[in-house]
């Protein structure tokens, strides 16, 4: 049988993507690596370390002195919660927002969907001061309640609703359906990939959130995992073996959650613009 030689431009193609998946592979290759070094190999330019050793992960997870599984936590209940928030709310507006008619509801959706261009760092101040006022500054709730919404989440659930038809939600009101069971045993089913999708952003969002977490929280205990990793940084040095060990342990639960969504995160991404 011949085989079909491939075409230069496939070739070119292909070493192109490997170049870059080259590049954008080796700063984890060389965090993993740095990671099984002590403080002595840490600014050697070597790749491997010449003794590779568990102590730094002894360290961080199991020494009594180190407050990293604390921050592990905090990360995770922060992530876990504003994620179930977000999924549930922004799927039931965007439900809402492509199901319902009613006077100014696109006028509503560009109101929601244009607090998008707003920076970040122009909301930390009200937030804190309303953080402030409720007693919310040191608690899990004062670094959650910016993220327990998205607005990209409602335009995300709002276009990959409008997919669905009309006539299945008609069906189930004729059946006796109430709207909210509508919503939960009909709508939400055929909308999972948008929610694996918009459930993936959101958690890697807030498990990497580093801003508001620092200003919400002023106490080592309430610290979450990027503002805990940057205080082995100090006036006296840093401590990069740690940083690194500590960057790994909190990369594997992102790694963990793509690899069990990645098929849902494409299909959602590809459907999400099919009918606008």
């Amino acid at each position: 049988m011949n085989m079909k030689k491939p075409k230069p431009g496939t070739i070119a193609a292909y070493l192109v993507l490997s170049l870059f998946s080259i590049v954008m592979l080796f700063p984890f290759v060389w965090m993993l690596s740095s990671s099984l070094k002590d403080a002595t190999q840490i600014f050697k330019l070597k790749l491997f370390p010449d003794a590779p050793t568990l102590d730094n992960y002894r360290y961080i997870l199991f020494s009594e002195s180190s407050k990293f599984p604390r921050w592990f936590l905090n990360s995770a209940i922060v992530a876990v919660c504003t994620t179930v928030s977000v999924l549930f709310f922004d799927s039931l507006l965007g439900y809402t927002l492509s199901k319902y008619r009613f006077p100014g509801k696109n006028i509503i959706f560009m109101l929601i969907v244009s607090t998008l261009m707003i920076p970040t760092e122009m909301l930390v101040i009200p937030w804190y001061a309303m953080a402030r006022s409720l007693k919310w500054v040191n608690t899990y709730w004062g670094i959650m309640f910016p993220g327990m919404i998205s607005a990209f989440g409602v335009f995300l659930m709002r276009q990959f609703m409008q997919t669905i038809p009309d006539d299945l939600i008609d069906a189930a009101r004729v059946d006796g359906r109430g709207e909210f069971m509508i919503f939960l045993t009909v709508v939400l089913p055929l909308v999972t990939p948008a929610l694996a999708t918009l459930a993936i952003f959101n958690f890697i969002g807030n498990w990497n959130a580093f801003l508001w977490p620092l200003i919400a929280a002023s106490k080592p205990r309430m610290f979450t995992l990027p503002v805990g990793l940057a205080n082995f940084s100090g006036e006296a040095g840093s401590d990069w073996h740690y940083i690194m060990t500590g960057a790994a342990v909190a990369m594997a639960p992102l790694v963990a959650v793509f690899l069990l969504f990645q098929k849902q995160i494409v299909r959602g991404i590809a459907m999400t613009g099919l009918k606008g």
